[in-house]
């Protein structure tokens, strides 16, 4: 459950990304997939998460604080919009890499894609670096809405079979009505726990070394 968030701070060099000692979970996703609107759905808020007027003019990595520093959502810059040119590509594509590979309080990354397309290579790509890199992953399917309930499944296999994982494993959510919601809160319970034995382990291993 999330009780209170709050944004805090946008980082547009690598240099310059924080370490609030908190898990993270990362938003990913395509341009206009609704990273925003699912954010301000899932911390109950409208306009925490403000969303370009014009897909693809994001360009920084988003800090918002949940509960008080129980952990953090990170807005990842969107990404395969086509007006952008490949200079600026390259550039947020290096800001995306260098968080996800450096950032010590990463605990998942929430691959957004909207139910109703195809994934494209983009996404793909993305895929096959968190596997590369062994970082975990969650794929959301948005604007669930859209479609009726026989649609959904007929979609969320597609969505499946096109990025090599478990149609069980996706989530289907929309900003619009709620649905999914409590699914997500589900997953990130799960993901808080496990980084909460993962951060305890490591404290008792470093007392552990310093009594030596």
């Amino acid at each position: 459950m999330i009780k209170q968030a709050k944004f805090i701070t946008s980082v547009a060099s690598q240099s310059k990304l924080p370490d609030f000692r908190s898990p993270e979970i990362a938003i990913a996703g395509k341009s206009n997939v609704g990273k925003s609107s699912f954010i301000n759905m899932m911390v109950g808020q409208k306009k925490l998460a403000r969303a370009s007027s014009e897909p693809g003019r994001t360009r920084l990595l988003n800090f918002f604080e949940i509960n008080g520093g129980e952990f953090y959502f990170v807005d990842l810059p969107g990404y395969g919009y086509a007006k952008v040119n490949k200079a600026e590509k390259a550039k947020w594509g290096g800001l995306i890499e260098s968080y996800l590979r450096q950032s010590a309080n990463l605990i998942n990354v929430f691959v957004l894609i909207d139910i109703r397309r195809e994934p494209n290579e983009d996404d793909r790509m993305l895929l096959q670096y968190l596997y590369a890199y062994s970082i975990p992953f969650t794929v959301i399917a948005t604007k669930a809405d859209k479609l009726s309930k026989l649609q959904q499944g007929k979609f969320k296999q597609a969505i499946a079979s096109a990025l090599g994982v478990g149609s069980g494993d996706i989530i289907l959510t929309s900003a619009q009505t709620g649905e999914g919601k409590e699914d997500v809160f589900r997953r990130i319970d799960q993901l808080l726990q496990t980084a909460t034995s993962s951060y305890v382990q490591t404290a008792e291993s470093s007392d552990d070394e310093s009594e030596e």
